[in-house]
């Protein structure tokens, strides 16, 4: 475990309490040995937890494409709409992304997130973080104190198979179902794969496959898969990876001419026994902020794990039906409030039952239920279970 405490930029480590509970029996670990390539040694599900734990490359570069297709085709459309038809908005919920991701270290990491004609980068260069739009050509420049452990890098609009792995790992529990599969190639290299499945019918999700380096230990890909499909939702691997150490002219930043940089300090405080402070009062910040929107019934989360649903105040069907029948501004190209809500309504379709009625919107890998009384429900489960969580009010 030391190695996940004091490398906390590995992403693709297990969190510990994930693994304990699956090699100590909280999950069902399945006896099923990889074993599809004669080539590589048989390993179980809870050595190949055990595997992730221990990874500790010295250094890789590769290119990563995050793909999906939840089912949602027009909501796809309606962000394409506001998107003028480009963004992650809409690649996140049917299309792609690509990233360029370099690490050589704690002190050395990149991610840049690459667009049709742009290109967001984050780079941590010893002391030096920078964070580059090249679109807008604007960039943050933080000058971290000696010993300053990483936050991290990667921007919350991206997916990373690190990133990927550890939500699907975080999720195990008690009713999740993990065994291996056999074997897989991804990006020229021998993979193990570990598959892990929620045993509750209310979730949508049918599986989540990573396939994990058999040298290295990283994942080198991962699928979330809908029930009954045999085609992904969500797709996050690498195309190409390499793990030789990246040269140390692809952490060096200089911004262009004309480029403007907003210098910023990270305050000796937030840095004390690595951050841990700042992160706990932030913890306690937010958790304080979520307490008090659920004592004025904004936010709650009913139910756990896989079938967590949450339930936020928001807009309801009725205040939609006002935005989209007033008159909108026609001297922009842009879509306005009123194309945008009638837009939306188009995408919904109507539902009603005992806990009342409003409208939903279902894909294959979550479902969202906007209720007349003004109450947003959302999650990766089937519609009834949203229903059923609208009538406990």
């Amino acid at each position: 475990m030391s190695a996940l405490r004091s490398r906390p930029a590995l992403r693709w480590l297990v969190p510990s309490a994930a693994a304990v509970l699956v090699i100590g029996g909280g999950a069902a670990a399945g006896t099923i040995v990889a074993n599809a390539d004669p080539a590589l040694p048989d390993r179980s599900a809870a050595q190949l937890l055990v595997d992730l734990q221990s990874a500790d490359p010295s250094g890789f570069s590769g290119t990563v494409v995050q793909s999906a297709d939840l089912g949602l085709p027009g909501i796809a459309g309606l962000l394409g709409n506001v998107t003028g038809g480009s963004g992650n908005l809409t690649s996140l919920i049917a299309g792609s992304n690509t990233a360029r991701l370099w690490y050589a270290g704690e002190e050395k990491m990149r991610f840049s997130l690459l667009g049709t004609n742009s290109q967001t980068d984050v780079i941590r260069n010893g002391s030096d973080v920078w964070l580059w739009d090249s679109k807008e050509n604007t960039g943050t420049h933080l000058k971290l104190p000696a010993g300053a452990t990483t936050a991290e890098a990667a921007p919350s609009s991206s997916l990373t198979p690190q990133q990927a792995a550890d939500a699907a790992l975080a999720a195990i529990d008690d009713t999740t179902k993990v065994e291996t599969t056999g074997a897989a190639e991804v990006a020229g290299r021998d993979a193990y794969e570990l598959v892990i499945s929620p045993r509750d019918t209310e979730s949508l999700v049918g599986q989540v496959r990573l396939a994990i380096d058999a040298k290295e230990h990283i994942p080198l890909r991962v699928d979330v898969y809908a029930k009954n499909t045999t085609k992904p939702a969500i797709r996050v691997a690498f195309e190409q990876i390499n793990f030789a150490v990246p040269d140390a002219q692809q952490f060096a930043f200089n911004p262009p001419a004309g480029a403007k940089i907003t210098e910023q300090a990270v305050p000796q405080d937030a840095l004390k026994d690595g951050g841990k402070e700042a992160h706990k009062a932030a913890a306690e910040a937010e958790k304080a902020a979520a307490e008090a929107a659920a004592g004025k019934g904004d936010f709650k989360v009913v139910g756990e794990g896989w079938t967590s649903i949450a339930v936020v105040k928001g807009p309801s069907v009725k205040d939609l039906e006002e935005i989209a029948g007033k008159p909108g501004d026609n001297s922009s190209e842009e879509p306005d409030a009123a194309e945008l809500a009638e837009s939306l309504l188009g995408t919904l379709q109507p539902v009603s039952g005992a806990w009342g009625s409003g409208k939903l919107l279902s894909g294959s890998l979550f479902t969202v239920l906007l209720t007349d009384d003004g109450r947003l429900l959302a999650g990766a489960v089937t519609p009834e279970a949203l229903y059923k969580a609208a009538a406990a009010k």
